[in-house]
C-alpha cells in the first residue's frame, strides 16, 4: 500500500474520530502532495517523494515549536510538536546513537573516507542510504566526530 493512500486513509479516519490535531496535519501532508504532482504534471507520486515531503513538515513543525517557546507562547508550541509525532508514525523508524554510528561507520569504510577533507564523500552517500532515517543534521555532526578520530 502506498504512503499516500496511507494519508488519505489516515484523513478519513481522524475526520470520523473527530481528531483535530491529527487531521490538520495529514490535511498538511496531503496540500503538499498535491502541489508536488501539479509541479510535475503527473498523476502518481512516488513513496520517496512524499516521505521527503512528511519529514520537511516534521522539520517545519518542530521549528516552529521551538520559536513558539522562545516567545513564551507554549500552547502552540504543544501543538506544533502534537502534529510533528502525528507525522513521524509515517516515517520509517528513526536511527538513534548506536545504530546511527555503526552505519555511518560503515559507510565511511565503504567511501575509503580517512580525514574531514573527505566529509562531502562520506554526506553524499549517507544522505541517499539513510533517507528518512536519520536527520541530516546529525548525520553531518557524526560524521564529523567520526572523520576527526
Amino acid at each position: 500500500m502506498s504512503l499516500e493512500k496511507d494519508i488519505n486513509d489516515g484523513i478519513k479516519a481522524a475526520m470520523l474520530a473527530k481528531e483535530k490535531v491529527r487531521l490538520a496535519a495529514l490535511r498538511a501532508v496531503k496540500a503538499e502532495i498535491l502541489l508536488a504532482k501539479t509541479a510535475d504534471g503527473s498523476e502518481d507520486i512516488s513513496d520517496d517523494k512524499v516521505l521527503k515531503i512528511i519529514q520537511k513538515l516534521v522539520k517545519q513543525r518542530k521549528e516552529s515549536a521551538a520559536v513558539y517557546n522562545q516567545n513564551g507562547r507554549a500552547e502552540l508550541a504543544q501543538n506544533e510538536l502534537d502534529e510533528a509525532a502525528v507525522l513521524e508514525v509515517y516515517m520509517p523508524k528513526q536511527l538513534t546513537g548506536a545504530d546511527l554510528e555503526n552505519a555511518l561507520k560503515a559507510i565511511i569504510e565503504q567511501v575509503g573516507a580517512t580525514s574531514p577533507a573527505d566529509m562531502g564523500k562520506v554526506m553524499g552517500v549517507a544522505t541517499k542510504q539513510l533517507a528518512g532515517q536519520a536527520d541530516g543534521r546529525a548525520i553531518s555532526e557524526a560524521v564529523k566526530t567520526l572523520l576527526k578520530k
